[in-house]
């Protein structure tokens, strides 16, 4: 069983590629201890993740390509890799973060329309000013979030006068909001 390996043993065996299962304990023994390092560091779950997976990777090629010299420092080979890899994410932040205080600006459209504000007291007020069938298609369809097919059995209508009734009804009160169609 591998579990009774030690690290110089599993170094060696995936360094000669003769077992899968080094490669499976390597993850199983170190994994915990990545996260916990990202999650310390970093302050992110997700972030901590693709640092464990980011250093098991990279370990994992460097061990098959025969670059550790002292088999027994697996764990701080490791954690220099964790390190580095670190300082390359921070690094990339900062970098982003210049790059977006630098040109953002230019990044986003000249003028951005604005969005008009919904006045619902005006809104309830040209729902009431609905006739009794439009207002009950727009309450069941936006308040109810009731099916078309719904709405056209509790009014006894079909769903294509559904349809016709609520496109009717939206116009009223763009018109009446003062919204443009």
């Amino acid at each position: 069983m591998l579990v009774e390996l030690n690290d110089a043993e599993i170094v060696r065996q995936i360094g000669t590629g003769s077992s899968r299962e080094a490669e499976a304990e390597l993850f199983r023994r170190m994994a915990p201890r990545l996260r916990l390092y990202g999650l310390r560091h970093l302050r992110d779950e997700q972030a901590s993740d693709d640092l464990t997976q980011e250093v098991l990777i990279t370990t994992l090629e460097a061990l098959r390509a025969g670059r550790l010299r002292e088999r027994e420092k697996l764990a701080s080979f490791m954690l220099g890799i964790c390190r580095l890899t670190v300082l390359g994410m921070r690094r990339g932040a900062q970098r982003k973060e210049r790059l977006l205080e630098q040109f953002g600006p230019d990044l986003l459209p000249a003028s951005q329309p604005s969005t008009p504000q919904l006045d619902h007291g005006q809104l309830a007020q040209c729902v009431q000013n609905l006739k009794e069938r439009e207002r009950t298609v727009v309450v069941m369809t936006f308040y109810d979030e009731q099916a078309g097919a719904d709405v056209a059995s509790f009014l006894g209508i079909s769903e294509a006068n559904v349809r016709v009734i609520r496109h009717r009804a939206i116009l009223q009160l763009r018109q009446c909001l003062g919204v443009a169609s």
